[in-house]
């Protein structure tokens, strides 16, 4: 069974194991910058002592730059901590809409009710008639409970299909592209990786996706399929030998061969894989719909699914916006220079009063202001692999252990004469 995020408890309350603790905090991160800033001071402190060099400067410019430092860090981290909330709430929603999603369709898509067996057997005539002497007609109850065993089928694949938009959320905001990948193989219903590999699924990043367009003012770089306002089919053959193509003069036979390729599309056009997901949620929606399945419950029924599956498309956006909208880069080098500027003045201003014991003072100053920084830097795109990014592939196992409770033990929703809680395990309740 997958492992599931369970609720943190709330520990006790602790001061210096945290103090203490290295695995997890900033030190290693911020390491090498601290070291630069210490030695730089003691080199400075090595100067004005041991050489009687005079290098200590007034203590006016360093109160102005310490108040635009602490306005600059204060800004940049509750900035990237928005980020960081904001990926948890975008990605919470998604698993809400999940939730709601994978009920409503288990209990209310179902066969709608027949009319009665006599009924049916007296519409029979012609041909009908004419074969219930050689093979006797099944009966209203026996295609129902026919048609009901593939639409449970039907509703099995669509749940799994809710569990993989989810892996596909996670695996297209870590710019994982493509479906081979271990939770894939047990949750992707099966046909589907070669539904997926037909359509083109997309396998770049979403960095290179968003450069694959001309920018504004600039004519889009045009290809064969698109002269003359006409689909040009020929794209869809790729000869792969370096000798020409061959003629109508070309001999059958010959040892000039070419070998042809043919594609089902005239363009290696791709989308990503959530989205191909929730278009294929859709179709089976409409598929119900025609056939009936959903009409019990109305067109209220068919609207809240349907805009379900919208909103879910619309958390994969918001997560998108996060993921590709980074800190712009001028203001974290501008950030960078600030820090750096103030701690490699702070030295010359505490010298002269100091002396040798400027240097751990100065070390503590810039572990503290490069912390903040660090953190920020860490906790900006909370997407990725990092402790201290979001345990995605937990909220992923979550919500796939909760709908395949679901289909395993639950009872849909024309299950009339079957105990709700006659097969459900007490203890799997959390």
């Amino acid at each position: 069974a997958p492992k599931v995020l369970q609720p943190k408890k709330l520990r006790r309350y602790s001061w210096l194991p945290d103090v203490l603790t290295i695995e997890g905090s900033i030190i290693k991160r911020v390491l090498g910058p601290v070291l630069t800033v210490t030695i730089f001071a003691a080199g400075v402190a090595t100067a004005s002592e041991v050489y009687g060099k005079h290098v200590n400067m007034s203590n006016n410019v360093v109160p102005l730059l310490s108040v635009v430092v602490g306005l600059i860090l204060v800004f940049r981290n509750g900035t990237s901590y928005d980020r960081y909330y904001e990926g948890r709430r975008d990605f919470g929603v998604l698993t809400a809409h999940a939730r709601n999603i994978a009920r409503n369709t288990w209990i209310q898509v179902n066969v709608p009710p027949g009319p009665p067996s006599n009924q049916v057997s007296s519409n029979q005539g012609g041909i009908s008639g004419l074969s219930s002497f050689l093979k006797p007609a099944p009966s209203q109850t026996e295609v129902q409970i026919t048609e009901a065993a593939r639409l449970r089928r039907e509703k099995i694949r669509f749940m799994r299909l809710v569990i993989s938009f989810c892996y596909a959320v996670m695996h297209h905001l870590r710019d994982e592209p493509g479906t081979d990948y271990e939770d894939y193989k047990s949750v992707l219903p099966d046909g589907f990786e070669h539904f997926v590999s037909v359509l083109g699924v997309d396998r770049t990043t979403m960095s290179n996706r968003f450069r694959t367009h001309a920018p504004l003012g600039e004519d889009a770089p045009t290809t064969p399929a698109a002269e003359n306002g006409r689909p040009n089919h020929s794209t869809r053959i790729r000869v792969q030998s370096g000798h020409a193509a061959p003629t109508e003069n070309t001999a059958l036979l010959s040892d000039d061969h070419t070998t042809v390729e043919f594609h089902p599309y005239s363009t290696s056009a791709s989308m990503p894989l959530p989205l191909i997901i929730a278009h294929e949620m859709t179709r089976m929606l409409y598929r119900w719909k025609l056939r009936g399945y959903i009409d019990p419950v109305g067109p209220a029924g068919l609207n809240a699914v349907t805009t379900t599956i919208s909103a879910m498309v619309e958390q994969l956006t918001h997560m998108e916006r996060v993921a590709t909208t980074p800190i712009p880069i001028s203001y974290g080098i501008h950030l960078k220079q600030c820090v750096s500027l103030y701690l490699f003045t702070l030295p010359f201003t505490l010298i002269s009063d100091m002396k040798w014991r400027m240097v751990p003072v100065v070390t503590v100053v810039a572990f503290t202001l490069m912390g903040i920084e660090g953190i920020a830097n860490e906790i900006e795109m909370p997407f990725g692999k990092d402790k201290s990014d979001l345990p995605l592939h937990k909220f992923c196992a979550a919500i796939r252990s909760e709908i395949e409770y679901i289909m395993e033990r639950l009872p849909e929703g024309m299950d009339d004469d079957v105990d709700p809680f006659a097969n459900v395990d007490v203890a799997g309740i959390r």
